[in-house]
């Protein structure tokens, strides 16, 4: 998944997965799940929030020169993409 000049780099969708079961499996009440760039790791990793607020405060892959970049955004439990 995130193949394409779009995305910096694929992710293993067994990974991505095991992401929102983790998130689900969480003791705290998340309600998304972040998938995250981060630049200099050359890495993905998940954030769970629990406000769709809270998204806003990652900047978009391509739209800034922070480390970190937000890839995607998901509803942990229908999985459905946001925005």
């Amino acid at each position: 998944m995130f193949e394409g000049s779009d995305y910096p780099k694929s992710l293993d969708e067994d990974l991505f997965d095991s992401w929102f079961e983790k998130g689900r499996a969480s003791l705290m009440p998340y309600t998304y799940m972040l998938i995250i760039w981060d630049e200099l790791e050359n890495e993905y990793f998940p954030v769970y929030v629990e406000q769709r607020s809270e998204i806003q405060s990652y900047e978009k892959y391509g739209s800034t020169p922070e480390r970190q970049s937000l890839i995607a955004a998901y509803d942990l439990y229908s999985e459905s993409r946001m925005g």
